[in-house]
């Protein structure tokens, strides 16, 4: 489709000719392209939906990318990504080899700083601040930050930092009163207050202008009620938080009218001190069934733009989050110290029926996950059992916290790890690869991945009953469909299951590969080599009676995660045997030592050699390479 002005916007210089008075038009149209791209293709819509006006006004009057625009997420950055460049490049969003979710340094200059999980802006955006006056440099730095990112502990201390070191730093607050979820808590309770005190400043313009009107006695009489008023303004205005931390604030103001929108960006730009401006915006502006349903059209699949019906085959098998919601439901009716605790996610990690049924049970703690293990500790420490649901990835934060509080106090906090292993399209950020290695360092931590959505339930209920802290990790997507035990079992911490026997060689999968494995094992049977199958299912403690036991019959062990080859199952299990002097080769089968691109889950993993095929070929290849086992290959 052409667009009036769209098709001819290849960069900012190519905006800034757009007439003043014809940005509506120029955001009216980008609308419609990021609705028409994102329906054929899945992405995060909603989120950029909502900051249309800001990215326009921002690229319109700084000179990126001598300007620096660092966004906190990404989510809210697909009109960033058309503007500076990627128009044509759109469609290929979230697919291997197209343009990234995010901000990528590596895919374009205008992309200032990674980023995916909440929280970086400031502290990325004063650092460039604090480097531009190292350097003599004159460029404005702004940050871009979502109101459920001030949630963030991270946010709140390069706030606290900036208003200390007083750097020249632009703060816009997008606040559409949103994360992914409804935000909570009472960061969002105290700017919901400063936007609604917007009515104050209403009433003393007016007051003003009547006080002057007094003939002779209204000047007098303004600077007396000026004194009067300021001494009881803290306690009226709630923006005077950010004053007092070292801001200059401006706001709230409309983030959908242009017009605002670059009178004050004008206004505030060449402040020498830190300033926020808060900037009111709609999650999903201009689509209405997005306005109507913000946390539907977060991040979405490929979906029909006139009904807002989404494209997808119905599912086989009910997925792993789904699973879980549900189980957590069964077990919390069973036990009444049962608590569930989610950062921001109560949609993403399958809690939301809990939340309804067990209201008092549940907390959503916002985008803090540091806080949401810690907490878990103070509730374990009066006899709670809490079960933190997290994202492997946005683990990866409170790392401090899982070690410092809940292992050294070996207290009994489980943990849920949604999205393990390789995630698709969002990439990088979001594959959840890491959780094995950082986990296991920790001493009495137990980790569990279950083969199937049966084994989740099983592995939850275990969890629960750990007398310290213990992980289970699940990957994303659908379970296979498996007949479902009507009650709970209490797995045996450290034991593996045999699945399937065989004279040759023995493989060892974990979690979400041992379907993979047991299809492997089929055809290398067809072709002469037999293989035992285990059913790892703990990471740590391992079976290690079951595999230095197969380790001396076999001719060689293979191992097989879906997480990095450093510091995973693959090298506790070759660990093992080197320290019970058991002279066994091991076939290590894991993502590799790389950064993982985004992508279809399918994809990668044939890529990387984690499905059937990849699983054989390896097998095969270190049998006709290796002269000890040659005879297998027969």
């Amino acid at each position: 489709m052409e667009y009036r002005y769209l098709s001819n916007i290849d960069s900012p210089a190519d905006l800034k000719k757009v007439p003043r008075e014809d940005l509506p038009v120029v955001a009216e149209e980008l609308r419609d392209y990021l609705i028409s791209v994102v329906s054929k293709v899945g992405g995060h819509l909603a989120s950029s939906l909502g900051a249309v006006e800001l990215t326009l006004a921002l690229h319109y009057l700084f000179d990126t990318p001598k300007d620096k625009i660092v966004w906190d997420v990404g989510h809210q950055a697909y009109g960033h990504k058309v503007l500076t460049g990627r128009r044509d490049r759109l469609p290929t969003i979230r697919q291997y080899g197209g343009i990234s979710g995010f901000p990528v340094r590596t895919e374009s200059p205008y992309d200032t700083f990674n980023v995916a999980h909440a929280g970086t802006a400031i502290s990325g955006a004063l650092g460039m601040a604090v480097a531009r006056d190292l350097k003599g440099e004159d460029f404005h730095v702004i940050a871009v930050v979502g109101d459920a990112g001030l949630t963030s502990g991270l946010e709140l201390e390069g706030i606290n930092n900036l208003g200390t070191l007083q750097k020249k730093v632009l703060v816009v607050l997008n606040d559409n009163e949103m994360s992914i979820s409804p935000n909570v808590g009472a960061i969002a309770g105290y700017l919901n207050r400063v936007v609604h005190g917007q009515a104050y400043h209403r009433v003393t313009q007016e007051v003003e202008k009547m006080i002057l009107s007094v003939p002779r006695l209204g000047p007098r009489l303004l600077k007396l009620s000026k004194d009067l008023v300021e001494s009881a303004k803290a306690a009226l205005i709630p923006g005077l938080v950010f004053e007092e931390l070292g801001f200059d604030y401006v706001g709230p103001i409309s983030g959908h009218n242009m017009e605002e929108l670059l009178t004050v960006l004008t206004r505030v730009k060449d402040n020498p001190k830190p300033t926020l401006l808060h900037v009111v915006t709609q999650k999903g502006k201009g689509y209405p069934l997005a306005e109507k349903l913000p946390v539907k059209f977060h991040g979405v699949t490929q979906f029909d733009v006139a009904t807002g019906a989404f494209r997808k085959a119905p599912a086989k098998a009910p997925s792993y989050t789904s699973v879980f919601g549900s189980a957590m439901c069964e077990l919390a009716e069973k036990d009444k110290r049962i608590v569930a605790i989610t950062a921001a996610m109560s949609e993403g990690t399958g809690l939301v029926e809990f939340s309804q049924r067990f209201p008092d049970r549940f907390f959503d703690v916002g985008i803090a996950e540091q806080h949401a293990v810690t907490f878990a500790c103070g509730l374990a420490c009066e006899g709670i059992r809490p079960m933190v649901a997290i994202y492997s990835t946005f683990l990866q934060r409170a790392y401090d916290q899982v070690f410092h509080d809940a292992a050294l106090m070996r207290l009994p906090v489980a943990f849920a790890l949604d999205r393990a292993g390789i995630v698709g399209a969002d990439g990088p950020t979001h594959n959840g690869l890491y959780d094995l290695a950082y986990l296991s360092a920790i001493p009495g931590m137990v980790i569990m991945a279950p083969k199937d959505e049966n084994e989740l339930r099983h592995m939850l209920a275990t969890s629960l009953s750990v007398d310290g802290p213990a992980a289970v990790r699940y990957p994303r997507g659908n379970g296979f469909g498996v007949t479902i035990d009507p009650e709970f079992k209490r797995l045996e911490i450290g034991k593996g299951e045999i699945l399937r026997e065989g004279s040759d060689i023995a493989i060892l999968a974990l979690g979400s590969m041992v379907y993979p494995a047991m299809e492997s094992a089929e055809r290398l049977a067809a072709a002469g080599i037999h293989a035992t199958v285990i059913n790892a299912r703990f990471m740590k403690p391992l079976d290690q009676e079951l595999i230095c036991c197969l380790a001396s019959e076999k001719q060689f062990l293979v191992t097989i995660e879906e997480g990095t080859e450093c510091g995973g199952f693959g090298s506790a299990v070759a660990a093992l045997l080197q320290d019970r002097r058991i002279p066994a080769s091991v076939v290590r089968i894991a993502v590799p030592d790389r950064i993982i691109p985004h992508g279809a889950p399918n994809l990668l993993h044939a890529k990387y050699g984690l499905d059937a095929d990849g699983i054989v070929e390896k097998i095969q290849s270190f049998v006709n390479k290796a002269p000890a086992v040659r005879k297998l290959s027969l």
